[in-house]
Protein backbone atom coordinates (compact mmCIF):
# COMPACT_ATOMS: atom_id res chain seq x y z
CA UNK A 1 0.00 0.00 0.00
CA UNK A 2 1.24 3.18 -0.99
CA UNK A 3 1.83 5.92 1.23
CA UNK A 4 0.23 9.10 1.09
CA UNK A 5 2.46 11.78 1.36
CA UNK A 6 0.74 15.37 2.65
CA UNK A 7 1.50 18.17 0.08
CA UNK A 8 2.42 21.47 0.94
CA UNK A 9 0.56 23.78 -0.82
CA UNK A 10 3.41 25.49 -2.59
CA UNK A 11 3.62 26.14 -6.16
CA UNK A 12 6.97 25.45 -7.27
CA UNK A 13 8.92 25.77 -10.53
CA UNK A 14 12.32 24.00 -11.32
CA UNK A 15 15.22 26.31 -12.96
CA UNK A 16 17.57 24.79 -15.19
CA UNK A 17 20.76 26.59 -15.96
CA UNK A 18 20.93 28.27 -19.59
CA UNK A 19 24.69 29.38 -19.80
CA UNK A 20 27.85 28.71 -18.28
CA UNK A 21 28.81 30.22 -15.01
CA UNK A 22 31.04 33.35 -15.21
CA UNK A 23 34.64 32.96 -14.25
CA UNK A 24 35.94 33.91 -11.20
CA UNK A 25 39.49 35.45 -11.46
CA UNK A 26 39.77 33.54 -14.85
CA UNK A 27 38.56 30.47 -13.16
CA UNK A 28 35.39 29.20 -15.02
CA UNK A 29 33.04 25.83 -13.82
CA UNK A 30 31.90 23.35 -16.65
CA UNK A 31 28.63 23.33 -17.41
CA UNK A 32 27.05 20.13 -17.58
CA UNK A 33 25.52 19.34 -21.02
CA UNK A 34 21.97 20.25 -21.02
CA UNK A 35 21.60 22.26 -17.94
CA UNK A 36 20.22 19.98 -15.60
CA UNK A 37 17.35 19.89 -17.63
CA UNK A 38 16.52 16.21 -17.39
CA UNK A 39 17.13 16.12 -13.14
CA UNK A 40 14.71 19.16 -13.36
CA UNK A 41 12.00 17.18 -15.25
CA UNK A 42 12.53 14.03 -12.78
CA UNK A 43 12.02 16.55 -9.66
CA UNK A 44 9.08 17.91 -11.26
CA UNK A 45 7.46 14.81 -12.28
CA UNK A 46 8.32 13.17 -8.83
CA UNK A 47 7.00 16.58 -7.01
CA UNK A 48 4.09 16.09 -9.16
CA UNK A 49 3.35 12.58 -8.74
CA UNK A 50 2.70 13.38 -4.65
CA UNK A 51 0.04 15.87 -5.02
CA UNK A 52 2.55 18.83 -5.90
CA UNK A 53 1.36 22.14 -7.57
CA UNK A 54 4.40 22.11 -10.31
CA UNK A 55 4.56 25.01 -12.49
CA UNK A 56 5.89 24.31 -15.86
CA UNK A 57 6.49 26.42 -19.62
CA UNK A 58 3.99 24.30 -21.23
CA UNK A 59 0.28 23.31 -20.25
CA UNK A 60 0.96 19.28 -21.00
CA UNK A 61 4.20 18.45 -20.36
CA UNK A 62 5.54 15.38 -21.92
CA UNK A 63 7.13 12.91 -19.66
CA UNK A 64 9.92 12.57 -21.46
CA UNK A 65 10.78 15.87 -22.78
CA UNK A 66 13.02 17.25 -20.48
CA UNK A 67 12.34 20.93 -21.23
CA UNK A 68 8.87 20.83 -21.01
CA UNK A 69 9.24 20.54 -17.23
CA UNK A 70 11.38 23.54 -16.27
CA UNK A 71 12.38 26.86 -17.50
CA UNK A 72 15.72 28.29 -18.05
CA UNK A 73 17.00 30.51 -14.97
CA UNK A 74 17.45 33.40 -17.38
CA UNK A 75 15.67 37.21 -16.12
CA UNK A 76 12.87 36.32 -18.79
CA UNK A 77 12.54 32.36 -17.84
CA UNK A 78 12.35 33.44 -13.91
CA UNK A 79 9.38 36.06 -14.73
CA UNK A 80 7.62 34.03 -16.61
CA UNK A 81 7.62 30.84 -14.36
CA UNK A 82 6.22 33.44 -11.33
CA UNK A 83 3.74 34.74 -14.15
CA UNK A 84 2.79 31.70 -14.84
CA UNK A 85 1.90 31.09 -11.20
CA UNK A 86 4.79 30.04 -9.08
CA UNK A 87 5.91 30.86 -5.67
CA UNK A 88 8.58 28.79 -4.99
CA UNK A 89 11.56 28.70 -7.64
CA UNK A 90 13.64 25.31 -7.30
CA UNK A 91 16.65 26.04 -8.24
CA UNK A 92 18.57 22.73 -9.70
CA UNK A 93 21.18 24.74 -11.51
CA UNK A 94 24.45 26.63 -10.27
CA UNK A 95 24.01 30.05 -8.64
CA UNK A 96 26.12 32.78 -8.89
CA UNK A 97 26.09 36.91 -7.53
CA UNK A 98 25.42 37.16 -10.66
CA UNK A 99 22.42 35.21 -11.52
CA UNK A 100 18.92 36.18 -12.68
CA UNK A 101 17.49 35.43 -9.18
CA UNK A 102 20.02 38.17 -7.72
CA UNK A 103 19.41 40.34 -10.54
CA UNK A 104 15.60 40.85 -10.09
CA UNK A 105 15.90 39.98 -6.05
CA UNK A 106 13.60 43.03 -5.00
CA UNK A 107 10.74 42.42 -7.26
CA UNK A 108 11.01 38.24 -6.69
CA UNK A 109 10.88 39.66 -2.90
CA UNK A 110 7.84 41.46 -3.03
CA UNK A 111 5.90 39.06 -4.46
CA UNK A 112 7.16 36.80 -1.83
CA UNK A 113 9.14 34.21 -3.49
CA UNK A 114 10.71 31.24 -1.61
CA UNK A 115 13.86 29.59 -2.93
CA UNK A 116 15.47 25.78 -2.99
CA UNK A 117 18.69 26.34 -3.15
CA UNK A 118 22.27 28.24 -1.51
CA UNK A 119 22.51 31.59 -1.22
CA UNK A 120 23.06 32.78 -4.39
CA UNK A 121 26.06 35.66 -3.09
CA UNK A 122 28.18 33.02 -1.47
CA UNK A 123 27.93 30.00 -3.62
CA UNK A 124 31.03 30.79 -6.38
CA UNK A 125 32.93 31.55 -3.30
CA UNK A 126 31.96 27.99 -1.85
CA UNK A 127 32.16 26.33 -5.06
CA UNK A 128 36.35 27.48 -5.04
CA UNK A 129 37.11 23.88 -3.50
CA UNK A 130 40.89 25.44 -2.80
CA UNK A 131 39.55 28.34 -1.04
CA UNK A 132 36.85 26.21 0.89
CA UNK A 133 38.94 23.28 1.87
CA UNK A 134 41.61 25.64 3.47
CA UNK A 135 39.10 27.77 5.07
CA UNK A 136 37.33 25.17 6.55
CA UNK A 137 40.35 23.31 7.65
CA UNK A 138 41.45 26.41 9.80
CA UNK A 139 38.04 25.80 11.96
CA UNK A 140 37.82 24.46 14.93
CA UNK A 141 36.74 20.63 14.86
CA UNK A 142 38.45 20.53 11.47
CA UNK A 143 41.69 20.76 11.59
CA UNK A 144 42.79 17.72 10.05
CA UNK A 145 39.78 16.77 8.24
CA UNK A 146 40.86 18.06 4.96
CA UNK A 147 43.57 17.04 2.42
CA UNK A 148 47.00 18.26 1.52
CA UNK A 149 46.84 20.87 -1.33
CA UNK A 150 48.23 23.28 -3.29
CA UNK A 151 47.27 25.69 -6.07
CA UNK A 152 48.89 25.86 -9.53
CA UNK A 153 48.96 27.90 -11.63
CA UNK A 154 50.00 28.65 -15.50
CA UNK A 155 53.87 29.87 -15.29
CA UNK A 156 54.11 28.12 -11.86
CA UNK A 157 55.99 25.11 -13.83
CA UNK A 158 58.99 24.23 -10.82
CA UNK A 159 56.27 24.75 -7.76
CA UNK A 160 54.09 21.48 -8.60
CA UNK A 161 57.64 18.81 -8.96
CA UNK A 162 57.67 19.81 -5.39
CA UNK A 163 54.40 17.97 -4.57
CA UNK A 164 54.43 14.57 -3.39
CA UNK A 165 53.04 12.05 -5.90
CA UNK A 166 50.06 9.98 -6.53
CA UNK A 167 48.04 13.17 -6.26
CA UNK A 168 45.24 14.16 -7.67
CA UNK A 169 44.82 16.72 -10.28
CA UNK A 170 41.08 18.70 -10.11
CA UNK A 171 39.11 21.84 -11.81
CA UNK A 172 39.74 24.28 -8.73
CA UNK A 173 35.77 24.87 -10.03
CA UNK A 174 34.38 21.17 -10.85
CA UNK A 175 31.44 19.47 -11.36
CA UNK A 176 31.50 16.16 -10.48
CA UNK A 177 34.12 13.97 -12.06
CA UNK A 178 34.90 16.40 -14.38
CA UNK A 179 38.81 15.92 -15.36
CA UNK A 180 39.43 14.95 -12.33
CA UNK A 181 42.69 12.62 -12.56
CA UNK A 182 45.00 10.91 -10.70
CA UNK A 183 48.76 11.27 -11.63
CA UNK A 184 51.24 9.00 -10.31
CA UNK A 185 54.36 10.38 -12.08
CA UNK A 186 55.93 13.64 -13.27
CA UNK A 187 54.76 12.86 -16.97
CA UNK A 188 51.48 12.16 -15.84
CA UNK A 189 51.29 15.33 -13.64
CA UNK A 190 52.19 17.58 -16.18
CA UNK A 191 50.18 15.81 -18.86
CA UNK A 192 47.00 16.38 -16.12
CA UNK A 193 47.67 20.42 -15.82
CA UNK A 194 48.20 21.09 -19.13
CA UNK A 195 44.92 19.47 -20.18
CA UNK A 196 42.92 21.15 -17.17
CA UNK A 197 44.74 24.80 -17.97
CA UNK A 198 43.12 24.79 -21.57
CA UNK A 199 39.89 24.78 -19.68
CA UNK A 200 41.01 27.32 -16.73
CA UNK A 201 43.67 29.31 -15.52
CA UNK A 202 43.94 27.36 -12.35
CA UNK A 203 44.50 23.56 -10.87
CA UNK A 204 44.23 22.24 -7.54
CA UNK A 205 46.59 19.63 -7.02
CA UNK A 206 45.43 17.19 -3.93
CA UNK A 207 47.07 14.54 -1.95
CA UNK A 208 45.72 11.00 -2.97
CA UNK A 209 43.82 9.30 -0.45
CA UNK A 210 43.78 5.91 -0.47
CA UNK A 211 41.36 4.05 1.44
CA UNK A 212 37.57 3.79 1.44
CA UNK A 213 35.53 6.26 -0.18
CA UNK A 214 32.12 7.34 0.98
CA UNK A 215 29.62 10.36 0.25
CA UNK A 216 27.21 12.22 3.24
CA UNK A 217 24.31 14.13 2.63
CA UNK A 218 23.50 16.93 4.95
CA UNK A 219 20.22 18.23 5.11
CA UNK A 220 18.93 22.02 6.12
CA UNK A 221 17.01 22.59 8.88
CA UNK A 222 13.27 22.29 8.09
CA UNK A 223 9.73 21.13 9.20
CA UNK A 224 11.32 17.69 11.51
CA UNK A 225 14.12 19.46 12.63
CA UNK A 226 15.75 23.04 13.95
CA UNK A 227 18.80 21.58 13.33
CA UNK A 228 21.16 20.59 10.68
CA UNK A 229 21.47 16.23 10.45
CA UNK A 230 23.56 14.15 8.24
CA UNK A 231 21.65 11.05 6.40
CA UNK A 232 23.07 7.88 6.38
CA UNK A 233 26.58 7.56 4.71
CA UNK A 234 27.22 6.20 0.99
CA UNK A 235 29.77 3.85 0.38
CA UNK A 236 31.20 4.44 -3.24
CA UNK A 237 33.37 1.44 -5.01
CA UNK A 238 34.51 0.79 -8.34
CA UNK A 239 36.51 3.98 -8.35
CA UNK A 240 38.34 3.67 -12.27
CA UNK A 241 42.19 4.75 -11.86
CA UNK A 242 40.66 6.42 -8.84
CA UNK A 243 38.00 8.06 -10.00
CA UNK A 244 34.16 7.46 -9.19
CA UNK A 245 33.08 7.69 -12.63
CA UNK A 246 30.51 10.25 -14.19
CA UNK A 247 26.80 9.12 -13.30
CA UNK A 248 25.90 9.93 -16.56
CA UNK A 249 28.23 6.52 -17.61
CA UNK A 250 27.52 4.44 -14.47
CA UNK A 251 24.72 5.26 -12.67
CA UNK A 252 25.30 5.37 -9.09
CA UNK A 253 23.16 2.45 -8.22
CA UNK A 254 25.73 0.35 -9.87
CA UNK A 255 28.56 1.43 -7.75
CA UNK A 256 26.88 2.58 -4.69
CA UNK A 257 25.47 1.15 -1.47
CA UNK A 258 24.39 2.77 1.82
CA UNK A 259 26.34 1.17 4.55
CA UNK A 260 24.29 -0.91 7.69
CA UNK A 261 23.05 0.36 11.17
CA UNK A 262 25.40 -2.36 11.80
CA UNK A 263 28.44 -1.50 9.38
CA UNK A 264 28.26 2.72 10.94
CA UNK A 265 28.00 1.02 14.75
CA UNK A 266 31.37 -0.95 14.50
CA UNK A 267 33.34 1.82 13.25
CA UNK A 268 32.90 5.42 15.17
CA UNK A 269 34.74 6.88 12.03
CA UNK A 270 31.45 6.75 10.41
CA UNK A 271 29.61 9.05 13.10
CA UNK A 272 32.75 11.39 13.83
CA UNK A 273 32.56 12.07 9.57
CA UNK A 274 28.53 12.81 10.17
CA UNK A 275 29.39 14.91 12.98
CA UNK A 276 32.11 16.96 11.02
CA UNK A 277 29.97 17.21 7.84
CA UNK A 278 27.22 18.53 9.98
CA UNK A 279 29.54 20.72 11.50
CA UNK A 280 30.56 22.20 7.78
CA UNK A 281 26.91 22.44 6.82
CA UNK A 282 26.76 24.79 9.96
CA UNK A 283 29.91 26.60 8.97
CA UNK A 284 28.46 27.03 5.92
CA UNK A 285 24.61 28.13 6.83
CA UNK A 286 23.63 26.03 3.50
CA UNK A 287 20.29 26.58 3.41
CA UNK A 288 19.97 23.65 0.85
CA UNK A 289 21.10 20.16 1.09
CA UNK A 290 25.03 19.46 1.02
CA UNK A 291 26.92 16.27 -0.37
CA UNK A 292 30.35 16.06 1.04
CA UNK A 293 32.63 13.15 -0.58
CA UNK A 294 35.04 11.60 2.00
CA UNK A 295 38.07 9.20 1.91
CA UNK A 296 40.19 7.70 4.56
CA UNK A 297 43.94 8.49 3.60
CA UNK A 298 44.56 4.38 4.44
CA UNK A 299 42.65 1.86 5.07
CA UNK A 300 41.37 1.74 8.31
CA UNK A 301 42.09 5.25 9.00
CA UNK A 302 40.10 8.21 10.04
CA UNK A 303 38.06 10.20 6.97
CA UNK A 304 39.70 13.02 5.08
CA UNK A 305 36.88 15.68 3.31
CA UNK A 306 38.00 16.18 0.25
CA UNK A 307 35.01 17.62 -2.08
CA UNK A 308 32.29 20.12 -0.51
CA UNK A 309 29.12 20.06 -2.97
CA UNK A 310 27.10 23.28 -2.17
CA UNK A 311 25.14 21.91 -5.55
CA UNK A 312 24.75 17.58 -4.75
CA UNK A 313 22.03 16.00 -7.17
CA UNK A 314 18.61 14.68 -6.39
CA UNK A 315 16.96 12.73 -8.89
CA UNK A 316 15.31 9.66 -8.68
CA UNK A 317 13.33 7.05 -11.03
CA UNK A 318 9.62 7.63 -12.00
CA UNK A 319 9.93 9.22 -15.60
CA UNK A 320 9.99 7.24 -18.74
CA UNK A 321 13.39 5.35 -19.15
CA UNK A 322 14.58 7.04 -15.96
CA UNK A 323 14.57 3.65 -13.73
CA UNK A 324 18.23 4.59 -12.96
CA UNK A 325 18.57 7.63 -11.93
CA UNK A 326 18.76 7.66 -8.30
CA UNK A 327 20.87 9.80 -7.00
CA UNK A 328 23.27 9.50 -3.69
CA UNK A 329 21.10 11.90 -1.75
CA UNK A 330 17.85 9.76 -3.11
CA UNK A 331 19.68 6.48 -2.19
CA UNK A 332 20.71 7.86 1.40
CA UNK A 333 16.75 9.23 1.94
CA UNK A 334 15.43 5.62 0.83
CA UNK A 335 17.44 4.42 3.98
CA UNK A 336 14.93 5.87 6.26
CA UNK A 337 12.36 5.57 4.73
CA UNK A 338 11.64 8.23 1.93
CA UNK A 339 11.30 7.17 -1.55
CA UNK A 340 11.64 9.37 -3.79
CA UNK A 341 8.52 11.54 -3.92
CA UNK A 342 8.33 11.73 -0.61
CA UNK A 343 12.20 13.43 -0.33
CA UNK A 344 11.44 15.08 -3.23
CA UNK A 345 8.44 16.67 -1.14
CA UNK A 346 10.51 16.73 2.15
CA UNK A 347 13.21 18.83 0.36
CA UNK A 348 10.78 21.11 -1.09
CA UNK A 349 9.61 21.84 2.55
CA UNK A 350 13.04 23.42 3.58
CA UNK A 351 12.85 26.22 0.93
CA UNK A 352 12.86 29.50 2.25
CA UNK A 353 11.69 33.04 1.63
CA UNK A 354 14.28 34.59 -0.70
CA UNK A 355 15.02 37.44 1.83
CA UNK A 356 15.98 34.83 4.28
CA UNK A 357 18.20 32.66 1.87
CA UNK A 358 19.93 36.29 0.65
CA UNK A 359 20.59 37.23 4.68
CA UNK A 360 22.09 33.37 5.32
CA UNK A 361 26.02 34.12 5.44
CA UNK A 362 26.75 37.68 5.52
Amino acid sequence: MQRTVPVTGLRTALLHQRAPVPAVNGVSKPMKPGGYADGCADIAYALRSAGETIITPVSQPDPVKDLDWSFPDTVSGVREAVERGANVLWANTNLHSLHAIVEIQDELIQKGIRLFGQNPLLVEKYDDKEWANRWLAKQKGLETSFPKSMLYRTGDQGEAGNFPLPAMAKPVRGRGSHGVTKVSTAEELMMALDKLLKESDAVLLEEYLDGEEITITVMPPGDYTKDYWALPVVYRFDQIDGVMPWNGTVPVTENSRVITPEESDADRAYSDTQAKCVLVAQLLEATAPIRIDCRRLSEGGPFVLFDVNVKPNAGGPGRPGRDGQAALTTMSAEAIGWDWPEFAVNLLRTAQPLAAVLSHGK
